[in-house]
């Protein structure tokens, strides 16, 4: 199995303060998620953006986070989530020091 990228991204109502206020006590819990890696938080405060870019382990580890996620993305202070997978190039990756590991090629 080959590791997997979830790009998020989603509109947010409120100052970044608050923001960031509704979302610290979330990050231990996405952190201890099976299989996520690691995750990107990202901004955009002027468009009023936000979302992470997160690392799996695979497919299975990243199909098993998405609904819990939803679920957390339904309050009333996000809007227009957009969710995408992607596979990773990892040669390319490798060479430009992307924190991705290596995997055994069979």
């Amino acid at each position: 199995m080959s590791q997997k990228i979830l790009q998020v991204n989603f509109k947010f109502s409120v100052s970044k303060a608050e923001y960031e206020q509704v979302c610290l006590p979330e990050a231990p819990n996405l952190a201890a998620a099976p299989g996520l890696r690691w995750k990107v938080w990202i901004m955009n405060e002027v468009e009023r953006e936000a979302g992470g870019i997160y690392l799996f382990d695979d497919e299975t580890s990243l199909q098993s986070f998405v609904e819990p996620l939803k679920a957390m993305l339904d309050a009333p202070i996000f809007s227009d989530i957009r969710m995408t997978t992607f596979d990773i190039l990892e040669a390319l990756t490798l060479i430009t020091r992307g924190p991705i590991q290596e995997t055994a090629q069979i």
